[in-house]
């Protein structure tokens, strides 16, 4: 089979990015692993930690030769290995060293070019020097506060910006819909932004009590964004990790950039079943927007906008 395309799938997510590449007509001959292998060219795939957008398969005789050929494509790679991980590594040995240091937030995702390469067989390469992801494999670490957050869930805000390679600044206003137990507040409030933490439940008292941070306790499908426009201003961040069926929040979202009410979005849609891939194809239509499965992310997509102006 000659590969055109290849898609990694984060652990236990296989099936979402099988539908959706269904759904785009391309289609997956065979599984490496967590790499559904495609004779058809790219297609976006949000479900997709990392895409090879030019794989190329490459009989080796050694484990030199490899790293020879590797090298003669492009300088930075990344091994993905669910097969013959041993032989992997002594090639990954040979390559120019790819730090997998921790990113320490506020950081901006690496710029550098990132190849991927599995070995098929011990005999046969699948390179590819174009990949979608700048982390190897789409893992995005980072170094984790333990202490200060109530649960992990602040690491998905923190991937969707280095990303988008931007976050907010000191004196910034964010609109935190759907911010109990405060895992959003607080990476915000710690940039420096004034946060306005929206829900029904409670924060945590810590978090509700770190400067710059006001709490309403009301619903975000509450607010009407042409009246918050109007009596406060143009928020510069809005984010939203509300559970709420993906067409609702999809709505919100509309609603929101209709009314001119937020500069930048960030926002999840919470996956119910097979039928909210359209809902995820609506919010990708939007102009300025972007959907993908963070490797942080559980059943959910993440979506960012920002808007033209």
């Amino acid at each position: 089979m000659a590969v055109r395309s290849a898609y990694l799938a984060a652990e236990g997510f296989e099936a979402p990015l099988a539908e959706e590449l269904a759904r785009r007509g391309a289609s997956v001959e065979a599984w490496h692993g967590r790499l559904a292998l495609s004779p058809d060219p790219p297609v976006p795939a949000a479900w997709a930690l990392n895409t090879w957008t030019a794989p190329e398969a490459i009989p080796i005789a050694s484990i030199g030769e490899a790293a020879k050929r590797l090298r003669a494509l492009g300088r930075n790679w990344a091994a993905y290995a669910p097969a013959h991980y041993r032989r992997a590594a002594l090639i990954t040995a040979r390559l120019p060293h790819v730090s997998a240091k921790p990113l320490a937030f506020p950081a901006a995702a690496p710029a550098s070019p990132l190849g991927s390469f599995t070995l098929l067989e011990p005999w046969l390469l699948l390179a590819s020097p174009a990949c979608t992801s700048p982390f190897p494999n789409g893992e995005a670490r980072f170094v984790e506060d333990r202490e200060g957050p109530p649960s992990r869930a602040y690491l998905k805000l923190w991937e969707a910006l280095a990303l988008w390679r931007r976050w907010p600044h000191p004196g910034e206003t964010c609109l935190d819909f759907g911010a109990s137990p405060g895992g959003w507040t607080w990476a915000l409030a710690r940039l420096g932004a004034r946060v306005i933490a929206v829900d029904k439940a409670p924060l945590e008292p810590a978090i509700a009590a770190m400067p710059g941070v006001t709490v309403l306790r009301q619903s975000a499908f509450a607010i009407a964004p042409e009246r918050w426009r109007a009596e406060n201003g143009v928020a510069d961040w809005l984010v939203c990790d509300v559970v709420a069926y993906p067409k609702r929040i999809l709505r919100l979202l509309r609603a929101w950039i209709a009314a001119g009410a937020a500069r930048r979005i960030v926002c999840t849609l919470k996956f119910q079943g097979e039928g909210d891939h359209a809902v995820a194809d609506e919010a990708a239509a939007i102009p300025g927007a972007s959907v993908r499965h963070l490797w942080h992310n559980r059943h959910e997509l993440t979506v960012t906008w920002q808007s033209p102006g």
